[in-house]
């Protein structure tokens, strides 16, 4: 009788079909080998300097990375056309039209528009585009329109903000008194603040990104000395509101009040004053007598450009923190074209190139060959666009 038994452990009847096998379980290994180190790059670079998950980011995003990309976004020329970034989208706002591009330079939504001085306010992926002086405003996000105002004739629009929920605040002259500030909700359906103020010259107001305080930018003299007065409210009830608080910024004229880490930031033109919540002036950085060229204020940091003199391009850029702590110096010579901006990066653009530094001024990458840009708009990944008079391309570091 034949021997029927096997020896499962010698037998060497599967040889074939674990060769079969073998190939693709080898190329998995290897594929799987390979992005393990790659993301341990990316999660070194990350750890190193807080960079990595944004090259990750560029990636996923806009697949590769170039120097300088092709024209993605095609517009009118119009001298007095305003530009911002609303994700991978670019909004155009000019004089007679307000457009928003896709990132294969389509068109995403346009309206006609009849703008003397138009302006952009940015937050909570939402762009508010009005008329300094004029009546109109319209509030957009990626997908178009999604808000329009038309205030009274005797309420001619002054300054508008959104904050990081996309709670719009809108400051305006009224018939009778030294300006108001209304906001809307998140959806825009009803005002939730309504003020007049018949005391001081209203300029600005936001609320505050947790949605509880408003903050009203107002301007006056206290013996016989200019002084910027933000004052207060608390929105968490419903009803008349009453101010719960005020700071004076003395010498300073405010030019824009922002957010930053739990803090109101304002930049004005002797310093970069930072306040609670509560009221509290916490902070300031003073510009030891410089002269207030350019600033971008922006949700991490405050970029500034100071002037030894009034004329002339000899002077610092600097940034400075929620904390009125500067974070970076450089000395310049130079004529500075453009700041912007954005998540921790600052895109500068020079007369000869454009270079995009952290948050401490260190280079985190350059372009060269920029002729015919006018001004450049920083991405918080890192990526910017590069703005000329007809066109925008797009910078991958």
């Amino acid at each position: 009788m034949a021997n029927r038994t096997k020896d499962i452990w010698n037998d060497d009847d599967g040889a074939g079909k674990a060769e079969r096998h073998s190939g693709p379980l080898r190329r998995f290994l290897v594929f799987f080998l390979a992005l393990a180190a790659v993301l341990g790059v990316v999660l070194a670079a990350a750890y190193r300097d807080g960079t990595g998950f944004d090259v990750l980011r560029r990636y996923l995003n806009y697949g590769g990375s170039a120097s300088s990309g092709e024209e993605r976004y095609r517009y009118d020329s119009s001298p007095n056309s305003r530009f911002a970034v609303l994700g991978d989208q670019l909004v155009v706002l000019s004089e007679n039209s307000l457009r928003l591009l896709n990132r294969d330079g389509g068109e995403t939504w346009s309206a006609p528009v009849k703008m003397s001085v138009p302006a952009l306010a940015q937050g909570g992926g939402r762009v508010a585009a009005y008329d300094i002086g004029g009546r109109s405003l319209y509030v957009l996000d990626q997908k178009g329109e999604v808000f329009r105002l038309e205030t009274e004739e005797d309420e001619p629009l002054i300054s508008a903000a959104l904050n990081a929920k996309g709670i719009l605040t809108v400051t305006a002259e009224r018939r009778n008194a030294k300006g108001a500030v209304f906001a809307y909700n998140a959806d825009m359906t009803q005002v939730m603040f309504d003020m007049t103020s018949g005391e001081r010259f209203v300029t600005e107001a936001r609320v505050s990104n947790d949605g509880n305080t408003l903050a009203a930018v107002r301007l006056g003299q206290e013996n016989g000395v200019f002084v910027s007065n933000v004052v207060l409210y608390d929105l968490r009830e419903a009803g008349e509101k009453e101010a719960f608080a005020n700071y004076s910024i003395p010498n300073g004229l405010v030019f824009a009040v922002g957010e930053q880490d739990g803090r109101f930031v304002a930049v004005t033109d002797t310093c970069v004053a930072c306040a609670s919540y509560s009221g509290r002036l916490e902070a300031s950085y003073d510009y030891g007598g410089s002269y207030l060229r350019s600033y971008s204020l922006g949700e991490e940091f405050t970029a500034l450009l100071l002037n030894r003199y009034q004329a002339g391009n000899v002077g610092r850029l600097v940034t400075v923190d929620a904390e009125g702590a500067e974070l970076g110096s450089l000395e310049l010579h130079e004529e500075v074209r453009s700041l912007s901006a954005a998540g921790r990066y600052l895109a500068v653009l020079y007369t000869d190139r454009l270079v995009v530094y952290n948050e401490n001024l260190q280079v985190y990458a350059s372009l060269r060959g920029i002729s015919g840009i006018s001004s450049a708009l920083m991405r918080p990944d890192g990526s910017a666009l590069l703005i000329s008079s007809e066109s925008a391309s797009q910078f991958l570091p």
